[in-house]
């Protein structure tokens, strides 16, 4: 049974889920649509057009779906879609999209804990847990599976790969290779992520195809360029290597060292 408490404010033209528990002093805005079983404690602010999927937990004085910060920002609809599973501390703030008809999205089974920022155009997969006072700015792209250290700081536009582990309080200002570990200011990779993997069911085969196209780009003295032409040679690519390769290919702030 849906409950929610008689101090909150909630648009009549809101969608609400069955099985929702809305806590004192919420506000909830006309365009947002709630799926079944989410619960927000108190003082969660929900606005914009925001859709979000199913059991999801919202604890006090987060706000979801807040107007971009990007200055650029010129009023209209923009969207932010979360998926279902997630769990959001305390003062976590996530933004809309900053431009018409776009989204921010963010998928199922992450954690956010206190005061995290998700900016504007994310998109955060699933299965990842950022850790307190990570601060992320806008049209970030965060894989599934990444661990983000408390106190983390990562510029606009930086692509984080799968399973990819951030030391806390780093700063990051180039992309992040999937699978990898790195931290500092200015972050620096470290190696695998190996343990992570492990614990996440990778066997021993699968880790150590992850390690060889590691090595490549990172351990054999190779530019970026000279690494992708040798991975052009093997074949065939592990699953897991097509993706860092393609991971680096794609890449447009280059490479965090």
């Amino acid at each position: 049974m849906t409950s929610i408490h008689p101090s909150a404010i909630v648009s009549p033209e809101a969608v609400i889920g069955e099985g929702c528990q809305i806590g004192p002093f919420c506000q909830i805005g006309a365009d947002v649509v709630l799926g079944k079983g989410n619960s927000l404690g108190s003082n969660v602010i929900i606005d914009g057009c925001t859709q979000i999927g199913d059991n999801n937990r919202f604890f006090p004085f987060c706000v979801i779906g807040s107007e971009s910060q990007d200055l650029k920002y010129q009023g209209g609809k923009t969207g932010l879609r979360i998926g279902s599973g997630n769990t959001f501390r305390e003062f976590v703030t996530i933004a809309r999209s900053s431009s018409e008809g776009g989204q921010t999205v963010l998928g199922d089974r992450n954690l956010f804990m206190n005061y995290v920022h998700v900016g504007h155009d994310c998109v955060v997969g699933s299965g990842c847990i950022v850790a307190n006072s990570v601060q992320m700015a806008g049209h970030l792209v965060i894989g599934d599976e990444v661990n983000i250290g408390g106190m983390t700081a990562i510029h606009q536009f930086v692509h984080v790969g799968v399973h990819a582990f951030v030391g806390g309080a780093s700063a990051v200002k180039k992309d992040i290779a999937p699978y990898t570990r790195g931290m500092g200011n200015p972050y620096k990779t470290v190696g695998l992520n190996s343990v992570g993997l492990m614990r996440k069911g990778f066997d021993s085969e699968t880790v150590e195809a992850i390690k060889r196209i590691y090595r490549l780009f990172y351990r054999q003295g190779l530019n970026v360029s000279q690494a992708l032409e040798t991975a052009s040679k093997w074949h065939p690519l592990t699953p897991e290597q097509q993706i860092f390769v393609d991971f680096v290919r794609s890449s447009q702030r280059g490479l965090s060292n």
